[in-house]
């Protein structure tokens, strides 16, 4: 449903960039879909033992991320700090801040993530790999 003063996405029109990762949880992004021109927002779904843990993290060059914590613990490594965040803390990661999270509790988690609109995400974000070995 659409009119010039609102936009209502569901959940299943987002776009899902988990899809190709079954058991990874969602992550599903409203941003193009609710046409939104200033502001990005993302809503992840993570199952236990999923996210960054074993992989890569990220920085980016401009997008400052605020991560709303909705369900459940997260852990998050930015830079060479180890902290968790549980239902209702928010957590803001500065672009340049290598960061990854992962569920590392029994119970699904779901966070809220929302960043300043940009229209290349993919050239904005800074891969670093083995950045949070097992």
């Amino acid at each position: 449903m659409s009119d010039t003063n609102y936009t209502l996405l569901s959940r299943a029109d987002a776009d899902d960039w988990m899809a190709n990762y079954p058991g990874f949880g969602e992550m599903r992004s409203y941003t193009a879909g609710l046409g939104a021109e200033q502001v990005a927002l993302t809503w992840r779904s993570m199952p236990p033992g999923t996210g960054g843990r074993g992989s890569y993290g990220h920085s980016h060059k401009t997008q400052e991320e605020l991560v709303l914590v909705v369900r459940g613990t997260v852990t998050f490594k930015v830079g060479d700090d180890v902290f968790e965040a549980s239902a209702g803390d928010a957590v803001r990661l500065a672009p340049e801040a290598v960061r990854a999270i992962h569920n590392d509790s029994d119970d699904e988690a779901e966070i809220v993530l929302v960043s300043k609109r940009i229209e290349d995400t993919g050239a904005d974000a800074v891969k670093e790999d083995n950045f949070w070995p097992e």
